[in-house]
């Protein structure tokens, strides 16, 4: 009996331990069922921003784009210490994120400044105070289909400065 009562003891704890490892090791990106994953930027070595010409509103622009190509945007909403964007919207608009050491890098000389800044959706990064985002619906370099969505989402250019960003009407939904 007391054989059986230790074997309970032991089982009990053992899947106590591994049901607690399996609940801590899960991760979300809090962007519901069918979202894309935050873009993770590489470590500050890498160079985290691009620039490349494309095509927005008919005519060509040197944009900013993520390692991969895919243009960045800005939201107006955004502040430089709050998004509007996070959880679902975040699903659709997923953020850059900076996962490396000191600050994040351009492959070209920018003219404004690149910055981390920690908000809801982890390590974002800036530029000149706006928290830069990719689009899901962008799935190749030089496309720009989130230009203008809603009168709120524009994409990000080197010449973007904390004023420059287009009249709008703030709400707390960024999509």
């Amino acid at each position: 009996m007391l054989f059986l009562n230790r074997l309970v003891q032991i089982t009990s704890i053992l899947f106590i331990a591994l049901f607690v490892a399996a609940c801590g090791s899960s991760t979300s990106t809090g962007s519901g069922s069918g979202g894309t994953t935050p873009t993770t930027a590489p470590t500050s070595s890498t160079p985290v921003v691009k620039t490349a010409s494309a095509t927005v509103k008919g005519q060509s622009e040197t944009i900013l784009t993520n390692a991969q190509g895919l243009a960045l945007y800005y939201l107006t909403a955004d502040t430089p210490t709050k998004v509007a964007c996070s959880g679902t919207c975040a699903g659709l608009w997923p953020p850059l994120l900076f996962s490396g050491t000191g600050s994040p890098t351009s492959a070209t000389s920018l003219s404004g400044t690149l910055s981390v800044v920690t908000d809801a959706n982890g390590q974002q990064v800036e530029y000149n105070g706006h928290p830069l985002y990719t689009y899901s619906k962008d799935t190749a370099p030089g496309q720009t289909n989130g230009e203008g969505f809603n009168g709120r989402w524009f994409v990000a250019t080197p010449t973007l400065s904390g004023t420059s960003a287009p009249a709008s009407t703030p709400t707390p939904s960024g999509y």
